[in-house]
């Protein structure tokens, strides 16, 4: 009899193998359910005595878990102290309560209230959300504001449509949002870089509306209302046009040769000089030249006119019109943003800033430097010993730090609403100064750091009243106390190869200029003593470490 082979397909993978007990079925074999802590068969069932011992030392993966039980609690992770009680009050500024929450762990953040709502309500388009964060954040950056306001900005727009887990990221020419939808989910990652940067306060101001209107919840801005906002600001024309500027950079130097002792004559040279240097510097930015050989050209005719007319020997102190010049010139605006992100925690920006104004001082030296060195050879009786004559008129340097403030913010194209109230704020940080360092006899670094430090004060207390950058409101009234003749006097002793002397006024003239940095970031972290910041009676650090 012949038999077929049995193919291994005919056989199912279900099949009860050959000479293997079939088992009984189960009456219902769909209702019965396992459990992970059901003992095996064969495994005895483990005593009470065992039981305990199990629990004891952690459990088993056999016995039955144990239930919560106050004297037997399992170790907690909250800190000693407890954990921090955060207020997200509706009353604190947005950007205070922003900080509050970027300064906390992931974790620790509450969930976001979306203050805007979404068509169909379908959710945020994140890709679009991301992008509008970016251009926010793109235009503050550019115009100078510091990296923990742009991030706090960020942040604010985000949760303003409804992002939770958003990290913004600043650097000096790049900014970056990561947004994590959960904790399974990819995130998603966005990045923009700033390839230009200027100064328009009037600019900066307009955003910061926008970001204080989507994070209203009392106000309703869809993406496509931002979007629109966002278009029109950056399509907004400068408040001041080119001549108005060119004069008023003549009006600041000619300001700041009266406040250190020129004339009527010393001023009008002055702020020709700063003029020409103006119009000289906008010629080499229209030909693509880079910033550094802008300021080189910038400083050359003060400089020039100050030599001029000391080898016609006219009755002018040319240290004053130079002196002039230099306060037009000096980058006391990067340099407080740059001190400020080195204080708050952004060292990669601070570098960056640093450097950048480094290179812009280095500029000037080296115009400042030319001009003085061939004047010096044509026999051009500079006086290294004009710095200890102090000439002291307290009502027209009052005046002229006012005018110095005012032709400054006019610089900044800052809001015509905005420039009262910064030119008041420059003419008390030069009466604090004179008081301390010329009736008082305080040291010039001392009384700067405390004069910068009410600038950041009365600033920040300004800003917070209307909800708006505190750019607007210290930058210009620092004008005054930057260190315009201890530079000059500096590079003059350089010059006539007096370099002790020389080293010893550019240390001082980087000393002030570093108490003016400190001072107003002081002064801003003083104003919260009067404000109503969110967080549990203090305020988180930047850094949660020591540094080792």
């Amino acid at each position: 009899m012949d038999t077929k082979p049995v193919s291994d397909e005919a056989h199912s993978a279900f099949a009860q193998p050959t000479g293997v007990l079939a088992q009984p079925a189960a009456a219902d074999e769909d209702s019965q359910t396992t459990s992970e802590f059901t003992v095996p068969e064969g495994v005895p069932e483990p005593s009470g005595t065992e039981t305990a011992e199990a629990a004891a030392s952690g459990g088993s993966a056999f016995s039955t878990p144990r239930t919560y039980r106050a004297k037997s609690a399992p170790p907690a992770f909250t800190p000693p102290s407890g954990m921090p009680l955060v207020r997200l009050t509706e009353e604190a500024p947005w950007q205070d309560r922003m900080r509050t929450m970027l300064r906390m762990s992931v974790t620790e953040r509450p969930a976001p209230e979306a203050a805007q709502r979404h068509e169909d309500d379908a959710g945020p388009a994140v890709p679009r959300v991301l992008d509008l964060t970016l251009r926010i954040g793109e235009l503050l950056l550019a115009g100078g504001e510091g990296a923990e306001d742009v991030e706090a900005a960020m942040f604010a727009v985000c949760r303003s449509y409804g992002l939770d887990r958003c990290e913004p990221t600043v650097t000096f020419t790049l900014l970056s949002i990561s947004h994590q939808p959960s904790l399974v989910e990819d995130p998603v990652t966005a990045s923009r870089t700033v390839r230009r940067r200027g100064t328009d306060y009037t600019r900066l101001a307009a955003v910061f509306r926008l970001v204080d209107d989507i994070s209203d919840p009392g106000h309703e801005v869809s993406l496509e209302e931002a979007y629109r906002r966002l278009a029109e600001i950056r399509r907004n024309r400068h408040p001041y046009p080119g001549w108005v500027l060119t004069a008023a950079s003549g009006v600041l130097a000619g300001s700041a040769s009266v406040l250190v002792g020129g004339d009527l004559l010393v001023f009008v040279a002055a702020a020709v000089g700063a003029m020409l240097g103006d119009r000289l510097a906008w010629l080499c930015a229209g030909r693509g030249l880079p910033e550094f050989y802008q300021f080189i050209v910038a400083a050359t005719p003060p400089a020039a006119i100050g030599v001029a007319l000391t080898l016609a020997h006219a009755e002018v102190r040319a240290s004053a019109v130079i002196t002039g010049g230099l306060f037009a010139l000096l980058p006391g605006r990067a340099l407080v943003a740059g001190v400020q992100d080195g204080l708050t925690g952004f060292y990669i920006t601070a570098a960056a800033r640093l450097l950048e104004v480094t290179y812009f001082f280095v500029g000037i030296v080296t115009g400042v430097l030319l001009i003085l060195y061939f004047g010096v050879r044509f026999g051009a009786e500079l006086n290294p010993d004009a710095a200890l004559l102090v000439i002291e008129r307290p009502v027209w340097q009052i005046a002229a730090s006012m005018m110095l403030t005012l032709a400054f913010a006019v610089l900044l194209q800052q809001e015509r609403s905005t420039v009262l109230a910064v030119t008041l704020n420059g003419g008390v940080a030069w009466v604090v100064y004179g008081a301390m360092h010329y009736a008082g006899g305080i040291s010039p670094v001392a009384s700067t750091a405390v004069a910068a430090g009410l600038v950041g004060l009365f600033g920040q207390l300004l800003s917070r009243y209307r909800y708006a950058s505190a750019l607007p409101y210290v930058t210009a009234a620092i004008g005054p106390l930057l260190p315009g003749s201890a530079t000059y006097f500096g590079l003059l002793g350089i010059a006539q190869n007096e370099l002790d002397a020389g080293l010893v006024s550019l240390t001082k003239a980087a000393a002030l200029a570093i108490a003016i940095a400190i001072g107003v970031n002081l002064g801003s972290e003083v104003s919260r003593l009067f404000l109503r910041v969110p967080g549990a009676g203090a305020r988180r650090a930047a850094k949660r470490t020591r540094g080792f």
